[in-house]
Formats: C-alpha cells, sequence, structure tokens
C-alpha cells in the first residue's frame, strides 16, 4: 500500500491567520516584514494592528517588504524535517514580487515545495489556505493541491471602499491635486482586486454610496460570472475592514440580508500590506469560490 505523504501548508501573514490558530491544521505562517522608519518589523510579531494604525496616525513612515529568502528558506528546511511535501500559498504575484521569489527558492528543494500563485490576499487568501487543507484532507498531493489553487484563481473578487485618500496620494497611485480636490468633496473611492492588481473601480460621494456600489458589483458577480458556482453551494462572501470593525460588522449584517443563499464566512482586518496602502477606516466585501 502506497503511503501518504505528509503535507505542510505554508502562507504569509497577509492571509490573516495567526501562528497559533493556524498549527492545530498543520498551516504554519511567514510573518510579513514593514519597514517603520527605516527599522524592520513582522507583522503579529512585533506589529500588531493597533500598532500599526498607531504609527499611521502619527504620519511615521511605514513601507511594506519581502520576507528574506534566507529565512524562508530556513522555515522550509525546517519543516520538512517533519513533513514530506509543503504547499507554499503567498499573497497575489500581482501585488507583490514575494511570490516570484517564493517560487525559484522552491526550485531548490528538489520537488518537495510547491508554490501556488492563486492570485489572492486577505480573506481570499486565508479561504485558499483552508481550501488546501481540505483537499489534503481528501487525499490530494501537494501537487495536486497548488494545480487546484491556480486553476481556481481567477474564481474570486475585491471591493474596498477607501475612507481617506491621504494613503493612496502618499503612495502615488493619486495625484495631491486630485487627492485634494476627493477630501473636499468627501469623495470615498471603490477600488478592485480582481486575480491580480489593486485597481480603480468607481467614485463615490459618502460612505453610504460606496456600499451601494460594492453590494451592486458583488451582485453583478454572483449573478454573472460567478452564477455557476453559487449554484453549487461553492461561493461564500467575506467582509474586511481597516481598523473599522464596528462597520465591517454591520456591512455583514447588510450583505446576509441581501445575499441570504450564500454565507458569510469571514469578517476579518485587511492585511497590513493593503491597509498600508489606503489607511484606516475603510471597508471590503469579497466573495471566494472554495472547496466544500
Amino acid at each position: 500500500m502506497k503511503k501518504t505523504k505528509k503535507i505542510a501548508i505554508t502562507t504569509d501573514s497577509n492571509s490573516g491567520i495567526l501562528p497559533e490558530e493556524g498549527k492545530a491544521l498543520d498551516i504554519f505562517v511567514v510573518p510579513m516584514p514593514f519597514l517603520v522608519s527605516g527599522e524592520p518589523y513582522l507583522e503579529n510579531v512585533n506589529l500588531s494592528q493597533t500598532e500599526f494604525y498607531r504609527l499611521l496616525a502619527e504620519d511615521t513612515q511605514v513601507s511594506t517588504s519581502q520576507p528574506s529568502l534566507g529565512e524562508v528558506s530556513e522555515f522550509w528546511t525546517e519543516l520538512l524535517k517533519e513533513f514530506d511535501e509543503i504547499v507554499h500559498i503567498p499573497m497575489s504575484s500581482g501585488l507583490s514580487e514575494s511570490c516570484a521569489a517564493a517560487q525559484r527558492l522552491a526550485k531548490e528543494f528538489n520537488g518537495s515545495v510547491f508554490v501556488a500563485d492563486n492570485r489572492r490576499i486577505s480573506v481570499t487568501q486565508k479561504q485558499s489556505v483552508y481550501d488546501a487543507v481540505k483537499l489534503r484532507e481528501d487525499g490530494q498531493s501537494a501537487e495536486q493541491i497548488c494545480e487546484y489553487l491556480e486553476k481556481t484563481a481567477g474564481d474570486s473578487s475585491i471591493y474596498i471602499a477607501v475612507d481617506t485618500m491621504k494613503y493612496l496620494k502618499k503612495g502615488g497611485r493619486v495625484t495631491p491635486a486630485a487627492a485634494t480636490i476627493g477630501t473636499i468633496l468627501r469623495i470615498k473611492p471603490v477600488l478592485s482586486i480582481r486575480g491580480a492588481k489593486l485597481d480603480k473601480f468607481a467614485l463615490s460621494r459618502n460612505t453610504l454610496k460606496a456600499k451601494e456600489v460594492m453590494k451592486n458589483a458583488i451582485k453583478n458577480d454572483l449573478t454573472g460570472e460567478f452564477a455557476s458556482f453559487v449554484e453549487k453551494g461553492e461561493m461564500a462572501l467575506c467582509v474586511a475592514h481597516t481598523s473599522n470593525e464596528a462597520g465591517a460588522k454591520l456591512f455583514a449584517e447588510e450583505l446576509q440580508k441581501l445575499f441570504p443563499n450564500v454565507p458569510l464566512v469571514y469578517c476579518d482586518p485587511l492585511s497590513l500590506s493593503v491597509s498600508c496602502h489606503i489607511g484606516p477606516g475603510s471597508l471590503a466585501v469579497a466573495c471566494v469560490r472554495r472547496v466544500l
């Protein structure tokens, strides 16, 4: 009888999965690094959500970075002392070079490490990790799990209503003049992540209208492109936020009433890699295909 290989699932902290949360399921998390006034910090190690938003409020220089290849190599090497194979699920290649770097590094592990670019982040990336766990439980190999995650990479969408243009201006995503006009007119940009990059989707005059834009966008996705997955019960909704938990819970209730046949599975903080570019007060909704 062929022995089933023991598979570890690894991801980065953009998934929102805390290290202690994942260990019971053989999920292991690489903390994402940040530079704070030039000094290195690690998400959920010595940089909490609370501390992160305090630094942003103080206009401290905060920027995203990538895990060092040496640290990732050591991380995988240690895991392979206990496990036969690793499936690594990093943040989308469209948002960071860390995925491509991990894919190059995996080649040094002689077929023991499989890096899945399923072009997701935050709550959708989190779902991918739990999908990988389910597929592992179903007897899929690491290679098969990776192939599934990449084949279904486009089966999700995220819409984010940004509360302030300040951080989009700092990141060069809008001009200073546009940011000033937007602030005066109280414009709330709605951004989208569809498979790869963070893009502009719509402009709204207030938070209420921004929420309506996102609800309509999700409705179009659920009744259009993803309709066949909805019929099979494979689609789920997620809500995320940047330091806006009360608003997120209210938004989640509204979505559950609007889409009673689509389960809402997560209401989480957005990953700090996204938060760094959009600032506090944001709301997001995602729909994501999942393994049943």
